[in-house]
């Protein structure tokens, strides 16, 4: 076993080394410069109220823990989620010792060097989905020596360890179905006894679900409209989604940051085929269930479980761009990959799955070293994405903003132009587009923009602040005077004390009175 700990540790480390020399990108930044764990007394409120936008509280205390070690050095953070994920490919080794599945061990090698899983290592930001991985996967082995040994320690900590998972993130929501179907692998059926044991874990389930959802609804998503489609739209959309996910983790190409948003028509039927299409697959491998249909059934009801939060029923702030992303089946993946390594044991030997290993983790972790080097920096993903996806709005917009920052103002207003145009309804293109006007002095511009962003989301702090600024660089103080007070409402109601205080200053500098 140690060997094998070792070979898996070296190979991760080995594919995700451009990764090491990586810096922060996209919403790294807040997830660590403007985290509020960072802040006095910010661990105590990340865990006791309801400050933050998520309730993570296990991994904005990893963020904390890493601040005092190495501040806001990226090398640390990169090198902490490369290791949490080797130790996750070990922990999928002797989970799947213990469901009796072979190959398990190039399972996890495989896993370890998948490309798909390379946003969840390589962001930092995805920090919650490899933390609620590593306590996941302990949760499950121990249970399933409970089942085996009946000793009472493993059944608690396995209940400890779900809770611990679900502090990091709602995305291993599904382990209590998980549990009853690892019975069923094992034993053919699920008892009375095995629904009660599993009790425990469904309400764990399902609390930790309901403060999921809020937080969601009401910190991260609060006024945005995430997506306006009808629940046909969204469960035609679910069945596209499965198969995407398979797809990807059967042949990991043509990878990418955002994916076109896809437009699902609910009037059509063919939009419907995918999902019909998994049902009869479902049905027909639970017909076979006593052939080859046994572990095609488990590897479905497993991914499509752990699936199941990010199918588009709920509603999740990330899918305003995109409604699928590579870092949404990190969990759900290995099911893939230890089914197929399974059968091609089973069908073909041990020595045809050396050698095809062999070839399969080079091709691979040659995949991942690339793709990981695309999070060098934000502008190097950002311009991948559009290499990729070239009408992804938000990268357009995004890589504007670097582009502004950098004093790029043309090229950052060429961006935020395009971004507008691939998208008429991003607000926040709008508002980032009348920031570089006013910096290149065409505030009468800027101002149409920045009202035009108001249009589509009035309830933007943000931008009632700029374009106050914008008015007030013309003279117009009495309008300005109105939307820096409709800013300071809105920021009240968002807790965002930062632009409360420069909104003041502003009002101060100028002589106006803060309306009461």
């Amino acid at each position: 076993m140690p060997v094998g700990v070792i070979c898996i540790v070296l190979i991760c480390l080995a594919a995700y080394i451009p990764a090491i020399r990586s810096g922060f990108v996209w919403d790294d930044y807040a997830m660590l410069t403007g985290n509020i764990v960072l802040e006095k007394s910010g661990l105590y409120r990340s865990w006791f109220s309801a400050s933050q936008n998520n309730y993570w509280p296990v991994t904005w205390t990893s963020y904390w823990l890493e601040h005092k070690l190495w501040g806001l050095k990226p090398a640390g953070y990169h090198i902490t989620n490369i290791i949490i994920h080797a130790v996750c490919a070990v922990l999928i080794w002797r989970v799947l010792i213990q469901l009796n599945i072979p190959a398990a061990f190039t399972a996890a090698l495989i896993f370890a060097v998948h490309p798909v899983n390379v946003e969840s290592v390589a962001w930092v930001a995805q920090r919650k989905t490899i933390l609620a991985m590593l306590f996941f996967l302990p949760a499950l082995f121990c249970y399933l020596r409970f089942d085996r040994a009946g000793k009472k320690f493993f059944y608690i900590l396995s209940v400890i360890l779900f809770i611990a998972a679900m502090l990091s993130k709602g995305s291993v929501v599904g382990l209590p179905v998980v549990v009853l179907s690892c019975v069923w692998w094992l034993r053919g059926t699920v008892s009375k006894r095995d629904i009660i044991r599993s009790m425990p874990f469904f309400a764990v389930s399902a609390v930790m679900s309901i403060v999921e959802i809020w937080f969601q609804y009401n910190r991260t998503i609060c006024e945005d409209v995430v997506r306006s489609d009808s629940f046909l739209s969204r469960l035609a959309g679910a069945g596209w989604a499965v198969w995407f996910y398979l797809y990807k983790a059967v042949l990991p190409i043509n990878l990418t940051f955002i994916y076109p948003r896809w437009h699902i028509d609910p009037a059509n039927m063919m939009s419907y085929v995918p999902g019909l299409l998994l049902i009869v697959s479902v049905v027909l491998a639970w017909w076979r269930r006593n052939g080859w249909g046994r572990p095609v059934f488990f590897v479905f009801i497993y991914f499509v479980v752990m699936l199941f939060p990010v199918l588009g029923f709920f509603n999740i702030y990330f899918m305003r761009y995109s409604l699928v992303a590579d870092h949404y089946q990190y969990v759900s993946i290995i099911s893939v990959i230890a089914l197929v390594t399974g059968i091609v044991y089973r069908y073909l030997g041990a020595g045809v799955l050396r050698i095809a290993a062999v070839l399969v983790l080079m091709l691979l972790g040659s995949a991942t070293w690339q793709q990981s080097s695309r999070y060098k920096n934000a502008i190097t993903l950002w311009e991948d994405t559009l290499r990729k996806a070239p009408n992804c709005a938000m990268a357009h917009n995004n890589l504007g903003n670097l582009l502004q920052f950098q004093g790029k103002i043309e090229a950052a207003v060429s961006h935020f132009y395009q971004a507008i145009n691939k998208d008429p309804n991003f607000f926040e293109a709008y508002n980032n587009l009348g920031n570089a006007l006013l910096l290149q002095g065409k505030a009468d511009e800027a101002i149409f923009y920045y009202s035009r962003s108001l249009e589509i989301n009035p309830a933007n702090a943000r931008t009632h602040y700029n374009l106050a600024t914008a008015l007030q660089s013309q003279g117009r103080s009495e309008e300005a005077l109105a939307h820096y007070n409709r800013a300071i409402e809105l920021a009240s109601a968002e807790n965002n004390q930062q632009l409360i205080d420069q909104i003041r200053k502003k009002l101060e500098s100028c002589g106006q009175p803060e309306k009461n």
